[in-house]
C-alpha cells in the first residue's frame, strides 16, 4: 500500500502553489482573452465583445487567396516535427549509451566535438547548409529540413542522454550480461526503461523546438507545397494587401493548441526528472 504524505507536507506546499498560480494568472488571462478575441466581434475602441462570430476561423474550411491549404501546412508541420523528433531520439539514445558505457576510441575528443557543434547557432551555418542541400538535391524538400534540424538538435540530445545513462547503476547491466543477454538486448530491455523520463523530456524538447522552428523551413523549404505553420503564420504578416489581424490571431491559437495538448500529456514525465526518475 502506498504511503500517504504527512499533513505537514501539504501545508508546506500550498503557499508555493498559490504563488505560482498568481504569477501565472496574467499569462492564462492573456491566452483566454486571445481565444475569446478570435470568436467575437467588437468595436475598435471597446474591450467588450459585441457578438460571437467564427469568420476569423474560416481558414479551416476556406483557403485564402494566394495561400496554401491550412491542412496541408499542418500535415507538413507534423511530418517535419515527428520525423525530426524520431531521428533525434533514436540517434541520441544510442550515441548517449555508447559514450556513457563503452570505451570507444577518441571518446573524449568526440565528446568535446559534440559540445563545439552545440555552440554554433543554426543561423551561422545557414549559407553552407543551403549550398549543400542544393548540391545533393534536397533543397525545398521536407527531407532536407528534417535532416538539418535533427543534426542541429543532436548534440544537446546526446549530452542529455549520456548524463542519464551515467546515473544508471552498472549492476543492472551486469545482471543481464551474466544471464547471457546481448549488449543490445541489455540496452533495450534493461537500461532504456531506467531513463524513460529523459526520453520523454527529450521528445518534448525536440518536438517543441521543431514545431517552433522558422529560419530553417523559411530558407531551405520556401515552396508552398512544403510550407510549415511557422512560415504560414509569418506569411500572413508579410501580406500587407490582405492582412487580417483576426485571422492572424486565430491561426496563432490554432498553432499553439498542439503544444498545449502535448505538454498536458508529458508534464508528469518532466516532473519525474526532478523527482528522481524511475526506480530500477
Amino acid at each position: 500500500m502506498a504511503e500517504k504524505s504527512p499533513p505537514s507536507a501539504n501545508y508546506r506546499t500550498w503557499p508555493v502553489i498559490v504563488a505560482l498560480a498568481i504569477v501565472s494568472l496574467p499569462l492564462v488571462l492573456m491566452y483566454a482573452y486571445l481565444f475569446i478575441d478570435t470568436i467575437t466581434d467588437k468595436q475598435p475602441a471597446s474591450l467588450i465583445p459585441d457578438s460571437i462570430t467564427f469568420r476569423h476561423w474560416s481558414f479551416l474550411w476556406q483557403t485564402p487567396p494566394a495561400r496554401p491549404n491550412i491542412w496541408l501546412v499542418t500535415l507538413n508541420t507534423l511530418i517535419f516535427t515527428a520525423n525530426t523528433t524520431a531521428v533525434v531520439l533514436l540517434v541520441s539514445s544510442m550515441a548517449g549509451y555508447v559514450l556513457s558505457r563503452l570505451n570507444v576510441p577518441a571518446r573524449g575528443f568526440f565528446l568535446a566535438g559534440v559540445m563545439v557543434l552545440h555552440a554554433f547557432p543554426s543561423v551561422t551555418l545557414i549559407i553552407a547548409i543551403f549550398i549543400v542541400l542544393q548540391m545533393v538535391g534536397l533543397y525545398n524538400s521536407l527531407i532536407g529540413v528534417i535532416l538539418v534540424k535533427a543534426a542541429i538538435d543532436l548534440p544537446l540530445g546526446i549530452w542529455l542522454m549520456k548524463g542519464f545513462y551515467d546515473a544508471v547503476p552498472w549492476e543492472i547491466e551486469m545482471a543481464g550480461v551474466v544471464d547471457g543477454a546481448s549488449r543490445f538486448r541489455v540496452w533495450r530491455s534493461l537500461v532504456l526503461p531506467q531513463v524513460r523520463p529523459a526520453i520523454m523530456a527529450l521528445a518534448l524538447f525536440s518536438f517543441l523546438s521543431s514545431w517552433g522552428e522558422f529560419i530553417l523551413p523559411q530558407v531551405l523549404a520556401p515552396g508552398s507545397q512544403v510550407q510549415v505553420l511557422s512560415v504560414y503564420l509569418s506569411g500572413l504578416i508579410a501580406d500587407d494587401n490582405n492582412f487580417n489581424f483576426g485571422t492572424f490571431k486565430a491561426v496563432g491559437v490554432f498553432y499553439v493548441i498542439p503544444v498545449l495538448l502535448l505538454y498536458g500529456f508529458f508534464h508528469k514525465y518532466l516532473m519525474n526528472i526532478y523527482g528522481g526518475g524511475n526506480k530500477g
